[in-house]
């Protein structure tokens, strides 16, 4: 092979992946926007547009911010999305991402949702989270495969963290 031949070469592998580099970069964009629309949704407690923005895999995962253990799968029914909507009320939302990560079929969003609601019942306060979203492409589009989210925005002692992993709200 002469050495024109290997720059033409090197040069096409350049541009192949400053394609394929530009094209994760659009798709990281679009599912950040796609993040701020749908979380402002659902604190608004508009489950109908939040519905229409998320596209939840089969196998979803969800690490909620009040604890337990990790739920599987999600229920969509007009029952939980009606439910949805009255435990979240006149949410404002702003979204920072701290870091994303991307592959050919994955990509992670790190953020931080700061966020102000009424929910459950409690009157208007804030609720930011602390919050990782795993996306999983799914022919053209993506889906959400896995979502944890920590009210732990601020900084917290040791010994709050001991009584939060112990189960316990505060010493006794």
């Amino acid at each position: 092979m002469s050495r024109r031949s290997m720059m033409a070469a090197a040069a096409a592998m350049s541009v192949q992946l400053s394609a394929e580099a530009a094209a994760g970069h659009d798709a990281i964009a679009g599912l950040i926007e796609r993040a701020r629309e749908k979380n402002a949704a659902f604190m608004r407690g508009d489950m109908d547009r939040w519905l229409q923005l998320v596209r939840i895999a089969p196998d979803f995962t969800l690490m909620q911010p009040f604890g337990g253990p990790a739920s599987r799968g999600f229920d969509a029914s007009p029952k939980r999305l009606t439910d949805l909507s009255r435990y979240f009320r006149e949410g404002e939302t702003e979204l920072e991402v701290s870091q994303t990560y991307a592959s050919d079929s994955l990509i992670v969003l790190v953020m931080v949702e700061r966020q102000r609601a009424e929910v459950g019942g409690l009157a208007a306060q804030d609720w930011s989270l602390r919050v990782t979203e795993v996306y999983r492409k799914d022919g053209t589009d993506w889906q959400l495969v896995h979502r944890h989210a920590d009210p732990l925005v601020r900084r917290i002692t040791l010994q709050q963290a001991a009584m939060l992993a112990r189960g316990w709200l505060e010493e006794k």
